[in-house]
């Protein structure tokens, strides 16, 4: 695919993925259908387009891996009933993060019930952000959150610039371009999918109900959320007070220190799918590895606590961590 300066039109969805983007799976190169944006509903749920593409593939009997389409993982995807496109791209978020019965027997009882793998994506703003919900008693994926985010302190040729060599390699640029929104729309629409699943409530503020965020080091919540919300012009919301790092309850656990998600997974002997920084296959791998820690038996606990007086500044509760 050719990179471009231009703003791709609302009116076309261009192919997510060129060959460039994975050597794993070989993408055809003919173009798939364009449909337009216009006819989009984002009211579309994740678990209704969830259902529908398991129904497919079922039926197909596909069991190779294949990448995420990028339109469904954030309710705009309108080739549902598109043979070609189920064939090229997956639309089950469960579909590379199986769990095998046989492990839950290893578990150790968590204290909470869900975690909340983020792994968000851009160094100068926020670029992706996705979560995926991992359910703490059985390690199913029970849902997940996924939007590209619009900058708001740049100018048009500086995201494009940004855009196109983050996403350009990838493949991806197009689809950023065309359902990328500004990181305040991203909270609001966040936070009604936390009130969804009754894991927040905007009326009643504090911390996530019996849940947590879980990240590859501190710089997401510690960091960059603080740094977006200032350039956003929005207040910290409460939920980003605590998070757990995976790399610091890792090194507890396994006695060992990984530097990363790819050392964790090679650890693990978790094979990588996907493409390591896209954010949204990142945060799988990472759920990849949470839930191989889950089956060691790990006890998987809050790391890092924002003070409540001096939100700024963070405590951070085990005394082996990564620093």
């Amino acid at each position: 695919m050719g990179i471009s300066r231009v703003l791709p039109p609302l009116s076309r969805v261009s192919p997510l993925y060129t060959s460039a983007f994975f050597h794993l799976v070989p993408i055809a190169s003919a173009p798939l259908p364009f449909r337009p944006l216009s006819t989009i509903s984002t009211a579309v749920s994740a678990s209704q387009a969830q259902d529908a593409s398991t129904l497919s593939y079922s039926k197909m009997g596909q069991n190779r891996w294949k990448p995420m389409c990028l339109y469904y993982t954030q309710g705009k995807c309108t080739m549902m009933d598109d043979p070609m496109h189920l064939e090229k791209f997956n639309h089950n978020c469960s579909w590379d993060l199986h769990v095998d019965p046989s492990n839950l027997n290893r578990m150790c009882p968590q204290n909470l019930d869900f975690f909340l793998v983020l792994d968000l994506e851009g160094k100068v703003e926020i670029l992706e952000f996705p979560v995926v919900m991992i359910d703490a008693k059985t390690m199913e994926v029970v849902d997940f959150f996924h939007r590209f985010v619009r900058p708001s302190g740049m100018s048009e040729q500086r995201i494009n610039e940004y855009i196109e060599g983050k996403y350009g390699k990838f493949g991806v640029h197009g689809v950023w371009h065309d359902t990328a929104i500004p990181f305040k729309d991203v909270l609001r629409q966040f936070e009604a999918w936390l009130a969804q699943h009754h894991l927040w409530e905007k009326q009643l503020g504090g911390s996530l109900n019996r849940a947590a965020f879980v990240t590859c080091g501190n710089w997401d919540l510690k960091t960059k959320v603080p740094q977006q919300c200032k350039v956003s012009m929005v207040e910290l919301p409460s939920y980003f007070m605590e998070w757990i790092n995976l790399k610091d309850v890792y090194l507890n656990f396994y006695k060992r220190r990984a530097t990363g998600m790819m050392t964790m997974m090679k650890e693990l002997r978790i094979p990588s799918l996907g493409s390591h920084h896209l954010g949204f296959d990142d945060t799988k791998n990472i759920s990849r590895v949470l839930q191989g820690m889950l089956a060691d038996g790990a006890l998987i606990q809050i790391t890092a606590r924002r003070k409540p007086d001096y939100p700024h500044e963070v405590e951070f509760l085990f005394k082996n961590r990564i620093k």
